[in-house]
This record gives structure tokens, sequence and C-alpha cells, in this order.
């Protein structure tokens, strides 16, 4: 995709979103929510990050990486942004891993990837504070596209946290806990299980290798249940331990097992026992269960 004229398009404050306000509206009704269900007053989804709830140990992280993106992207970067813990303010030093989000004026190439791995590499080989660093590449115009809209649009809008450049959420609209989000979110389980099967059977058998596919099956697991039961709980959390207990509430048996898998996403295990039974028990049930509650996600094109 081509890069967007930055010419003739309407002033912020003018740009209308789907509820109705302006942008400026739009910035201002964002700023202020309420706490505990993660809803602002009006019942959409509150955005949950921001750059001054990173941690103190954290900032001279987000600096460096900021300044190291905008060089290395220069005008190909339209905006970057952080999500996960460090901008949520809950990150465990030497533990959490920096994950930021690049929206390019054009669509990304292997060199953009390349580029960003070995920035990410660098930034975790020189800072102690993280345990890695993962960035998600995608350009403005699928970040604002319809197809999007209820998925990689809301996890700019809600999620992710402006670190440079114009943020995107100002185009997006306002969401709500509904069963539209659910579905087009995490309404593909059924297809993710088949490529976790290979990548556990490819695992090279030792707990060393096992470990992140814990960590990442546990939280998808326990994110994908909880976006199930989003719409009847009425709120959003990125807290695992909130999201396994707001699940086992209406489903209490399977609730132990999607307690265990909130533990092991936060402090993961290398044991194969417990990727067997995501794979071949609770996964299979959950994606039976997600398709029959909200339907299956629109089909997207590759990531």
């Amino acid at each position: 995709m081509p890069p967007v004229a930055e010419t003739g398009r309407r002033p912020r404050s003018l740009v209308r979103h789907s509820d109705g306000m302006t942008g400026d509206a739009h910035r201002t009704h964002r700023a202020h929510h309420t706490h505990g269900t993660g809803l602002d007053a009006h019942g959409f989804i509150a955005r949950e990050g921001s750059l001054a709830r990173v941690p103190a140990a954290f900032r001279p992280v987000v600096a460096a990486a900021g300044a190291r993106l905008a060089d290395a992207f220069g005008t190909r970067l339209h905006s970057a942004y952080l999500y996960g813990s460090i901008p949520r303010g809950t990150a465990r030093v030497g533990v959490s891993d920096l994950d930021l989000l690049l929206a390019l004026r054009e669509e990304p190439t292997r060199a953009d990837r390349a580029e960003a791995d070995a920035l990410g590499a660098a930034l975790d080989e020189e800072f102690g504070q993280i345990d890695g660093c993962g960035t998600l590449l995608y350009s403005r115009a699928r970040l604002l596209s319809a197809p999007e809209r209820y998925d990689l649009g809301w996890f700019v809008a809600c999620l992710c946290t402006p670190l440079l450049g114009e943020d995107l959420a100002a185009r997006l609209p306002r969401y709500r806990p509904g069963s539209l989000l659910a579905r087009e979110t995490n309404g593909d389980l059924h297809l993710l299980l088949p490529h976790w099967r290979r990548r556990i059977a490819a695992a090279d058998g030792t707990e060393q290798a096992r470990r992140p596919l814990v960590r990442f099956m546990s939280r998808h697991l326990v994110r994908t249940g909880f976006t199930l039961v989003m719409p009847r709980w009425g709120g959003w959390t990125s807290d695992l331990h909130e999201m396994a207990e707001a699940f086992a509430r209406y489903y209490p048996q399977r609730g132990g097992q999607m307690r265990d898998a909130a533990v092991v996403g936060v402090d993961p295990v290398g044991e194969a026992d417990v990727l067997a039974s995501y794979v071949d028990d609770l996964g299979p049930w959950l994606a039976a269960e997600y398709t029959r509650v909200h339907g299956e996600k629109a089909p997207r094109g590759p990531r």
C-alpha cells in the first residue's frame, strides 16, 4: 500500500467517529474513565496503558526504543506504540519483555522485519530490565481497515500506548465488550490449534524449549477464555488471573484448568503434559464453545 498523503485530510478535531464524536471530544472522552471494569462512564473499553505508568526502571529502555525506532525507520514509520505490562505499570524487572507495535506507511517488507528484529535483539542485550523484545509490524492502512476494525484496530485503540507519531486511536471507533469484539479478536482458535501441535512437535523436547510455548499458549488460552465470557462479564481486564476468575464464574467445571493456565502464563514451566492438555483437551473444547457462542472470526489476510 502506498503512503497516505498528509494533505487533504480533515483537521483532527473534525474527524468524526462511529459514536458521533469529533476527534477532540474522542480524545477527551478517553481520558475520563472509571477503574475496576476497564470501562469508561459510557460503557466503552478504556485505553489501559500510558507513558506515565511506565515504571522508572523501564523508562531508559522505552526512551532508547523510541529514539532507535525513529532512526531506523525514518519516514517509513507512521507511528509506534507500546503494549503489555510495561505501559500498564505492572512489569517485573528481569522478567517482563518489551512489546512494540509499528504502523508503517507502507506494507512491511522482509527488510523492515529484519530491522525490527535486530533492534529488539540489541535492546534485549543492552538492557537487563527486559527479558526479550517483540515487535509487531503492520501498515497504517491495514490497522485502519474495515476488516481489522474489531481486531487490530481495537488492539491499537485500547491496548496500545502511543510512543511516536500520530495516534491512530483518534481515527478508530470506541469499543464495547460485546460479541462482535469477542468473535473478531479470538474466534480463530480452531485454526490455531493445528499450528500449535506442529510447534510442539518441532520443539527439541527439553524444558527450556517447551517453556516459551507454555507461556505463549497459556496466555492465549486464558485471554480467549476471558473474551468468551467478556460480554456477560461486562468489562475488560488484561490481568491473567482476573481473566481466569471471570471465565470460571461462567464455566466452573473448567475454572481450575484456566486458573492453572494463568499461573504458568506468568511463571511458565516446561512440562510436556501441560502442552498436551492444551492441544488435546482445553483448546479443542474452548474452540468449539467459542464458535457455538460467538461464531468464527471473519477471514483475514496473512499476518
